[in-house]
């Protein structure tokens, strides 16, 4: 049963990430460059962590969201999507850089994955701040689908530890509260632009 769920995690990571892509392509989407770059390296490290503490086929959908979010991170770049980069920006990267080799320091993949989810939830906050002021430049559907990945990600883990659930049931919510965020704000520009008519 866990190995079928780990099957529909990686499938829905598919099934969100490729529409996503799609619209990058087509312009329709700009992502901020370096949120996709930090989350692409957080999400890789922490599956690997999952692995390494029995995840077994909780941790697929992760591996492969960390693939697919590096080449989004390359797309953002190439495609000139959102590349404002602010200094708290840059606190971030640099912050999630430095905590990669924190595992084999320590040998301890619980604290690597904690560090690492913590960058990963700042890494959000460029995401946060672009779409607060630009609530129509991510596609939703995206963000439901990862929402429901993670929940099926957590059901799928066969060891349930801080490191294995940790990080796909924190950034989990972190998505859901980022959807109701850009809905308010979508809500509260469309009833700002139909009183102004």
């Amino acid at each position: 049963m866990k190995e079928v769920l780990g099957f529909i995690a990686v499938a829905l990571t598919f099934i969100a990430f490729l529409p996503y892509i799609r619209s990058i392509l087509q312009g329709k989407t700009k992502p901020h460059v370096f949120s996709w770059v930090i989350w692409g390296l957080t999400t890789f490290v922490i599956a690997l962590a999952q692995f390494s503490d029995g995840g077994g086929a909780g941790a697929w959908a992760i591996a492969v969201s960390g693939l697919i979010t590096m080449y989004v991170a390359f797309l953002a770049y190439t495609k000139h999507a959102d590349t404002d980069i602010t200094k708290v920006d840059w606190v971030f990267f640099i912050a999630a850089l430095a905590a990669m080799p924190l595992w084999v320091i320590n040998d301890d993949p619980l604290w690597t994955v904690i560090i690492l989810t913590t960058i990963d939830v700042f890494g959000f906050a460029p995401t946060f701040r672009k779409s607060f002021h630009k609530p129509f430049d991510e596609q939703l559907v995206f963000y439901v689908l990862m929402a429901t990945r993670n929940v099926i990600v957590v059901a799928a883990l066969e060891h349930y530890s801080i490191t294995t659930v940790l990080f796909p049931a924190l950034t989990g919510a972190l998505v859901f509260m980022f959807l109701l965020m850009v809905v308010v704000r979508r809500n509260r520009l469309h009833d700002r632009k139909s009183t102004q008519i």
